[in-house]
């Protein structure tokens, strides 16, 4: 098997954990309180990430932690925002509105002067069609984890510009890790604030901890960063494009979500708008010519 497809299976598999984390989210949520579950799950995930590269910690240095903090701000951010926005959402409406990053990216690098290609415009266009749909209720309001849920969209954007910035300045491992560590640095401070911290007190809610600890954040993020090292952008972001089809998939096998027929074709606009956003058609099918045996001119 080529290390291309094996890296683009590994990253189907992380697709894969994170559309259910959303699912996850709502059963940790019955028993513990948003910065409860942010601290439990980004602490358990740094220690599993850190003991798995105990070794590779002692090259360390202070940009990787000031980066790391920078990083692990945002990221708490992002869960801070999903976290409680699937309080009053449903998992599979969730996981369409956050899988807006993809469009939100190009559209946050103007602020950066990378114009990004015309398709990008003509998918954020289908996408905000898509989100009416899928989110206006009758009287054209939006509810309050719908909105959260768009935040996180901004915040995931912003980290992944971000991360292409710093990851190349530092080990991108280390960077990783420690922005687990930090993200539940915030969420355990915040929770001793706010909050009553405590652990888990239910076999489901220990359940729920312990997949997105090691499954959705450990793992996910180790292999993601191992795995991009032999996969091209175009691959990852199309296989991204896939996590809100899990979450929804996971929403209907497990608990028995289901969308209005409203907010299917919404969710179907968001998944398109997604894919013509990762997906140059042209450069794709150019691509497919020049492979394309030469026929010997007749005689």
């Amino acid at each position: 098997m080529k290390p291309q497809v094996k890296a683009d299976l590994a990253m189907l598999l992380v697709t894969l954990f994170w559309g259910s984390s959303y699912l996850f989210m709502q059963m940790g949520l019955t028993d513990l309180q948003t910065f409860n579950l942010i601290g439990l799950r980004f602490g358990i995930a740094f220690v599993i990430a850190a003991l798995f590269f105990h070794k590779r910690l002692r090259k360390t240095t202070r940009k990787t932690i000031f980066h790391a903090f920078i990083m692990g701000a945002i990221l708490f951010g992002v869960f801070a925002t999903v976290t409680e926005g699937v309080k009053t959402t449903t998992a599979s409406q969730a996981g369409f509105l956050v899988s807006l990053t993809v469009i939100l990216v190009p559209l946050l690098s103007i602020l950066l002067k990378n114009r990004p290609e015309t398709r990008v415009f003509f998918g954020a266009g289908i996408a905000l069609i898509g989100i009416g749909l899928l989110t206006l209720t009758k009287e054209l309001h939006i509810t309050q984890g719908d909105a959260l849920c768009m935040a996180t969209a901004v915040f995931y954007a912003t980290h992944i510009i971000l991360t292409g910035r710093l990851a190349p300045q530092t080990d991108a491992i280390l960077l990783g890790i420690y922005q687990l560590g930090f993200a539940g640095l915030f969420g355990f401070l915040l929770s001793y604030l706010v909050e009553t911290p405590k652990l888990p007190s239910t076999p489901k809610a220990w359940l729920a901890v312990l997949a997105l600890s090691i499954l959705c954040s450990a793992i996910g993020f180790v292999v993601q960063t191992v795995a991009q090292k032999y996969t091209s952008p175009t691959h990852t972001g199309l296989i991204f494009s896939l996590e809100p089809v899990f979450a929804a998939l996971f929403a209907f096998l497990i608990s028995g979500e289901t969308l209005t027929v409203r907010g299917y074709i919404g969710a179907a606009l968001v998944l398109i708008s997604v894919l013509i956003a990762e997906f140059d058609l042209k450069r794709w099918l150019a691509g497919k010519r020049s492979t394309l045996p030469k026929q010997d001119l007749p005689l």
